[in-house]
């Protein structure tokens, strides 16, 4: 009787589990909702991140800050070649300021660094090889002089048949020759610096002013080398100061194989140095014709003003050189990227406000960058004030991880 009621048992709960499976079967989105509802419950906060990361403003807001939007849409990108290359100093403009004459060093006027103007004094030498030459214009002079007294004397007496025709001809010779010996000294001292005018006045001037010999910055400059030293004997075969107009410098870039066929003169260039110093502008003059033996680059030269100084000799820089232009479906303005969570992003005006599109960026230039993905012809952005926007994210994210870290 027991095993019968067990049996029976068994039965009734087999008949009640295979009840319980169809209808399962038959509603199985019951329990697929009941999970979704799980998953909201759970993950909600990262549905809604988005919309979190909106910004509304009021028009009085909006005019504070200077915000301003722009509706994106295509353009042209200029396809540019990043250059390497170095400042020099413009060979043009530079000077090794070689002395005339051969002498004792007796005064030293300026060093290195200084600031020097055209026909400044550098420093003064005491030379007996210009006494001597001076001495000779001098004597030869007078030589000069003599011979042409001599002369006239002689022609008239020829003239007037008392002296013999021998004589007068003698008296021509030698002043000829005194003439030839005046010019020739005349030119020497010309060659070594002094001119007509000076030379008139050598006769009135002292004796100790024959050995003085001033050496002159031929231009307005800055001494980039000095070698001399009060004291010191110096000839003619070296510099003893270099001078420098840094006003306008050398570009020197190098342009590797692959790229020279799109180099060449007359190309604007953007040169850089580094972030704490404002891009210049400037022209290639020169593409050289060669490839160096070792370097397997040829040589763009840029003339660059530097009115500034900013431009130092030796320094790196790269210049930006632009090629060919590209049509960009989507176009916007440079300084609306910002950087937000690691990722290139934009602003963009929608129903929200203002929030952060995360954007994938293509070719850019000085003032417009290329949008690959993220942002659509027609959608409005933000062109001026979204780096104001940005801290604003930042700073209600960390508002928010300070009020959870509570």
């Amino acid at each position: 009787m027991k095993s019968k009621t067990l049996i029976a048992i068994i039965v009734v709960l087999a008949v009640c589990l295979l009840g319980y499976i169809a209808v399962r079967d038959t509603h199985p989105d019951d329990h697929k909702d009941d999970h979704a509802e799980h998953a909201e419950m759970s993950y909600g906060p990262d549905v809604h991140e988005e919309e979190e990361q909106a910004i509304e403003l009021t028009p009085e807001e909006i005019q504070e800050i200077g915000l301003e939007t722009a509706v994106a849409g295509s353009g042209a990108i200029d396809v540019h070649i990043n250059l390497a290359g170095e400042i020099n100093v413009n060979l043009d403009r530079m000077a090794h300021v070689v002395p005339r004459v051969e002498g004792v060093v007796a005064q030293v006027g300026k060093t290195l660094g200084d600031t020097v103007k055209a026909g400044e004094v550098l420093a003064v030498i005491e030379s007996q090889e210009l006494a001597d030459a001076k001495a000779g214009y001098l004597a030869a002079v007078e030589r000069y002089e003599m011979a042409k007294l001599s002369f006239n004397r002689e022609e008239k007496l020829w003239k007037e048949k008392i002296s013999s025709e021998q004589d007068y001809l003698e008296k021509k010779q030698a002043l000829t020759e005194a003439s030839i010996e005046m010019r020739s000294i005349e030119q020497k001292l010309h060659a070594i610096g002094f001119d007509k005018s000076y030379l008139e006045k050598l006769s009135g001037q002292p004796e100790q002013v024959l050995t003085r010999f001033e050496i002159k910055t031929p231009f307005d400059g800055t001494i980039i080398e000095k070698h001399i030293v009060l004291g010191e004997l110096v000839g003619t075969e070296s510099a003893v100061y270099v001078v420098a107009d840094l006003s306008s410098v050398w570009v020197d870039l190098q342009v590797y194989s692959k790229d020279l066929r799109h180099i060449e003169k007359g190309q604007k260039v953007i040169i850089s140095a580094d972030s704490e110093m404002p891009d210049a502008i400037g022209i290639i003059s020169y593409v050289g014709p060669v490839l160096g033996t070792e370097s397997r680059t040829a040589l763009a030269r840029v003339v660059l003003a530097n009115e500034s100084g900013a431009f130092r000799p030796g320094l790196f820089v790269t210049a930006k050189v632009a090629v060919s232009k590209t049509q960009a479906k989507v176009v916007v303005l440079k300084d609306a990227i910002q950087s937000l969570e690691g990722k290139k992003c934009v602003f963009v005006k929608n129903a929200h406000g203002f929030e952060p599109s995360f954007v994938e960026i293509g070719l850019e230039n000085e003032s417009h960058v290329e949008i690959l993905s993220g942002l659509a012809t027609g959608q409005e952005y933000v062109t001026k004030g979204a780096f104001t926007l940005k801290s604003k994210i930042v700073t209600s994210t960390l508002d928010s991880h300070a009020g959870h870290g509570h």
